[in-house]
Parts: structure tokens; sequence; C-alpha cells
């Protein structure tokens, strides 16, 4: 089966408020509250895969104030979430919902479990209020509604994902055909774009600049893009391309991470894989001489592309950091594409980053991922440049393949299959801190 650019865009980039892991675990509680008559609920029960608890534990869920947690995602979005919103089901969340989720989590009514066994991308809640009893279970990706029940009868609703009849998620067939392009044919796909798309690139710039904007305001999370520019204005560190690029992604990152109620326009189901998609090529735009913006959208199109096709190698979600693998690869092969460079400056870029930063961990969501956002999107310049200089990392390199493709799935085997003990062991750290209330 073939798709089209616009396919890819479709499935891969989405507007998303918040952390999408806290985010899917809000949307399956809301969905399933949709199901049951009246107000409020006796208990929920949550059960998720490692990665999600992982990635929801730590962060800031966005417009609370600075909560977090589990149990706190759920009741959220089970008072006040709307699930037609999906990966925005918490936009209408207010003062007075987070206090009553705030008293549901008092109460102990979200139990949590870990599915320590279970692997990809899982969010189970099962609601309680008297007798009634409504399930909702999200799957692949982290709006794929693929159950919905009331007191155990399948629901037909429009909140269910297209497809999800026939089982898994529509996302399977395309990272299937995505993984046997090269990449000249990833590159062809943005020979189709039209107006539309554009548009849409153009949106997902805006959205993400809003984001960058208010952490370079304000100073918001852990502050990196902020001291960044600090540092730049009082002459300590000189800003150039790569720099630039830091600043704009880690800014927004820091905004995210913090909490803000503003979206972030998603790449391959993160939101700050988005961020890294992005921001850097429009921050290295303005060190461009005539540089056109469809250009510019062209190069961000091939971004998501290309980080589509490493998300497809490596996993929805791993322990590895895909913000710095995937989007990373993704940036530096937009940003390789607007300096002027062909498929044979591309696929040295793609390789350069991945040598620089296949090793760097996901150990969950949180404001220091702004650090890693910084360091993603000045390497994915770096080693732009690098390329384009004739500076290309050998194949006789550790994980570096003869091609980029064949280093891009020895990365996904990494992931995959060379990481997982890495994974389990990043949890069990994060667990034990959680239970000695440090």
């Amino acid at each position: 089966m073939a798709f089209t650019v616009k396919d890819v865009l479709k499935l891969q980039v989405a507007p998303a408020l918040g952390c999408t892991e806290p985010v899917a675990i809000a949307l399956g509680a809301a969905a399933a509250m949709s199901l049951l008559p009246g107000d409020g609920f006796d208990s929920i029960e949550l059960a998720l895969d490692p990665n999600v608890y992982k990635n929801a534990l730590a962060v800031s869920i966005p417009g609370t104030g600075g909560h977090h947690g589990l149990d706190m995602a759920a009741a959220l979005g089970a008072v006040g979430g709307d699930p037609s919103l999906r990966l925005e089901v918490l936009e209408p969340v207010t003062e007075e919902h987070v206090r009553l989720a705030e008293e549901a989590k008092a109460a102990k009514k979200v139990e949590v479990t870990l599915l320590k066994d279970r692997h990809g991308l899982y969010v189970r809640n099962v609601i309680t209020r008297g007798d009634d009893v409504a399930e909702s279970v999200i799957e692949g990706l982290h709006d794929h509604i693929v159950t919905l029940k009331l007191n155990g009868k399948d629901v037909d609703s429009p909140l269910l994902a297209k497809g999800h009849k026939q089982g898994g998620s529509p996302l399977a067939a395309m990272e299937a055909w995505l993984k046997e392009l090269s990449l000249s044919e990833l590159m062809a796909l943005t020979d189709d774009l039209d107006e539309e798309d554009l548009a849409f690139m153009q949106e997902g710039v805006d959205t993400n600049l809003r984001l960058a904007e208010q952490g370079l305001k304000f100073g918001l999370g852990l502050g990196v893009g902020k001291t960044l520019e600090r540092l730049s204005r009082q002459g300590m560190i000189r800003k150039d391309m790569m720099l630039a690029a830091r600043i704009l992604a880690s800014g927004a990152a820091d905004a995210r991470m913090s909490g803000l109620p503003l979206p972030a326009m998603s790449s391959a189901g993160s939101g700050n894989h988005g961020l890294t998609a992005i921001l850097p090529i429009w921050a290295v735009k303005d060190y461009v001489e005539n540089v056109a913006i469809k250009d510019v959208l062209e190069a961000i199109a091939l971004s998501h592309i290309v980080t589509a096709y490493i998300k497809a190698h490596t996993g929805r979600l791993s322990a590895i950091c895909g913000c710095s693998v995937a989007a990373g690869a993704g940036a530096t092969a937009g940003i390789t594409y607007l300096l002027g460079g062909d498929a044979h400056h591309i696929a040295g870029a793609i390789k350069n980053l991945l040598e620089d930063l296949a090793g760097i961990i996901c150990d969950g969501a949180k404001a220091g991922c702004a650090l890693k956002l910084a360091t993603a999107a000045g390497t994915a310049v770096q080693a732009a440049l690098f390329s384009l200089h004739g500076v290309n990392v050998m194949c006789t390199d550790g994980i570096i393949g003869a091609s980029s493709e064949d280093t891009m799935r020895n990365v996904g085997t990494l992931a995959t299959d060379g990481m997982i003990e890495t994974d389990k062991t990043i949890l069990n750290i994060m667990l034990q801190k959680q239970f000695s209330d440090v």
C-alpha cells in the first residue's frame, strides 16, 4: 500500500496541548467518562505500559499550575476533559476542575497499575460510578482509542479510531511502507506538497514559535533558552546559527515542560519532537540569504518525514531520546536541504548526527528535556554544516552503516533490541525516587 505526503503529515503531525503521555491518559479517562450518565466518579483504574508510565510520571500538566502525576492526569481528564478535542483534551480545564481532580487524588480514587511486560503504547482507563463501569483503551498512537465499553458491552462512538475494528493502528501500515523507502524517495515526497500542506507547515511553525516566545520572555521551566539568550547578550557566548537553533528549541521546551497551556505542533506523536523538527530549521533561515519561505516549509516537511521514518524503526516510545535521534535527524536533514545540500549531503548529515547523539537516553518527560532539545538543535546544525564541508563519519564507525538508511535501521535495532534492560533500569530508578519521596 502506498501513501502520499499528505497522508504522512496528517497521521504524523498534529497539535497537542501538554506532554502527549499524560494527555493520552487524560484522553482515555475523558472518553470513558463520556459514557457514564451523570457527574463524578467513584474510582478510576488506570493501567499503563512502561514507556507511557515513564514519560507521564514527572512532567507538568498544562493549565494546572504545576501539578503532575499519573493519577492527576486521569482525574483531570475525567472531571474536565473534552475527548472530542483529542490531543487537546485538556483545553477546557478550569481551576474548579483542578480542584476536583486534587480532591479525587487526595481521596485515592485513582489506582495506577504498571504493566511491566506490556510492549507498545497502551493506556487503559476503567471508571466506575455506582453500578456503572466504563472502559477505554488507547493503543499504538496517543489518540488511537480502540476500545470503548459500558458495563462490559462495546459502544460505537465517533471517538473510536477509524479502522479499529480491523485491529491494530493505522500507523502500522504507514510505518511498514516508510521502512521500505530510500532517503531519495523520502526526499521526493516533498515534490507533492501543495498549498494546503505548506500552510499546515506554517501553522506548525506559528504554533511552536508561540511556545518559544513565552519561554524566552518569562524564563519558564528550567530556563535553558532564556539563559542561553542572556549569555549571548552578555557576550559570554556568541550567537551563531547553532546557538540560535538551541535558544529557540529549548525556549519552547522550557515553556511546554512547565505546563504552559499552549499547544505544540507535534511530530511522530511527540510535542518535543515537533519542537525539534521545526524550530531549528526556522532559526537557521535567518542566516541564509535570499531564502524563500516555500523552501523553508519544504525543509520542515522533510524533517517531519525523516523523523517519522526513524520512529518507524525505533518505535513510538523507547529508551532512546527520540528528540535527539529521530527529530534531530529530521532537523539536520531539513537544515541541509535548506542550505542547498543534495541527497549525498543529507545522508552524511544524518549519519553525523546519529554518531553524535545515538546514546542519549530517554529518562521521561520533565523540565530537563529542554537541555536535550538544546543539544539536539545545535547538533542538527553542526551535522549539516559538517556534511556540507565534506566531514562525514565512516561506515567503519560503531553503529554507522554504509548508507543513512542502514544507519537509521541500526539505531532502530539499538532502541528496540539493545536497550530493553536500559529502559527497565531507567524506570526502576524513577520509581525508587518516587516511592522514597525524593
